[in-house]
């Protein structure tokens, strides 16, 4: 049970370290590909206020808001794969998004087995 615990928590700083590295570090690259994609200001800043808040979330040791943070983030990374799939980007624009969406289902069967 202790190794599920040490990957559990790996996995919720993993992931929190990638949102910050992705939204706080690469906006700019964040602004381009909403631009590509034709979407508009407010929904990449809803949606940065979203994946940072579900993120912080992951850190805490309340299993109520780390089951939201992980459930929030693999909801929006599944819409993220939808657009990556609309647009027609290549696999390699979409294996992030789909490593979060697969990392965020883990996390949260993790913590519900743990309730």
């Amino acid at each position: 049970m202790d190794y599920l615990l040490a990957a559990n928590d790996g996995l919720k700083i993993l992931v929190g370290v990638s949102i910050f590295f992705v939204w706080v570090v690469r906006y700019q690259n964040i602004i381009e590909e909403f631009k590509l994609y034709h979407l508009p200001d407010w929904l990449r800043d809803l949606v940065g206020i979203f994946k940072i808040t579900f993120a912080v979330m992951l850190q805490t040791t309340s299993a109520y808001l780390v089951l939201l943070g992980s459930g929030g983030i693999a909801l929006l990374m599944a819409a993220a794969l939808i657009t990556h799939f609309r647009m027609k980007t290549s696999y390699v624009k979409r294996l992030p998004s789909a490593a979060l969406l697969f990392i965020c289902l883990l996390l949260f069967s993790i913590e519900y087995s743990l309730l």
